[in-house]
């Protein structure tokens, strides 16, 4: 069996670039899915993104 191999977001060659669009509406659809506030507004980075979409997979139960 292969192990998957994850890089932390904050070791991403553009972890420091703004957060994508596409980015932004899947964290908008996860946080209505989450229950939870749109994150968006405070989210600057795809590093950023990325974790928040992790947690709210999470919390949404989708992981």
């Amino acid at each position: 069996m292969t192990e998957k191999i994850e890089k932390d977001p904050k070791d991403w060659a553009s972890g420091d670039d703004p957060v994508t669009n596409a980015q932004a509406s899947y964290l908008k659809t996860l946080s209505e899915q989450a229950g939870q506030p749109d994150p968006t507004k405070d989210v600057r980075t795809k590093a950023e993104a990325s974790e928040l979409i992790d947690e709210m997979r999470r919390a949404a139960g989708l992981d």
